[in-house]
């Protein structure tokens, strides 16, 4: 993989999205994605065969514990973002992914190698809009620190 995020065709594109990991653990365990609290239109974004990988800012949602760590990555799948309820009146919107088998990766040893943080002093800016596209060399360099197993297989 190797080129930009701009889709000619049927060209995939990466893209980060954003969550702690607990939520993270809970869509891998049920091969879904969701993003920005359950928004529609940021998945709508996303096309089957895009590239995604999480970041995770923290380990749990709301705490300040520093986690700062790539923590899932896979394939979109067919389909499109579908509501899933989970109770309490939170119908959120969700993609399925086909996640690849991976280790979690602090992104301190990436920000001077990604085009998307590489001399960036406010680096952790971006990642406040919940989904950012990445550069497919990017989202290599994070694949292999990632230690990540490409499952082609269950490709879109």
């Amino acid at each position: 993989m190797s080129g930009g995020t701009t889709r000619t065709g049927a060209q995939m594109a990466a893209w980060i999205a954003v969550a702690s990991a607990e939520h993270v653990r809970r869509g891998r365990a049920g091969g879904f994605m969701q993003v920005c609290h359950g928004k529609a239109a940021p998945l709508r974004r996303i096309r089957p065969g895009d590239r995604v990988v999480y970041y995770s800012p923290t380990d749990k949602f709301g705490a300040a514990d520093g986690l700062k760590s790539f923590t899932a990555i896979g394939t979109v799948l067919p389909g499109e973002p579908y509501q899933f309820d989970m109770g309490g009146g939170f119908i959120p919107f969700r993609r399925d992914v086909s996640w690849w088998p991976a280790e979690e990766a602090p992104i301190q040893p990436l920000l001077h190698q990604l085009e998307l943080t590489a001399g960036v002093r406010n680096w952790g800016y971006p990642f406040r809009f919940g989904l950012l596209p990445v550069s497919l060399g990017d989202f290599d360099r994070i694949a292999e620190a990632m230690r990540a197993a490409v499952r082609e297989d269950m490709a879109a």
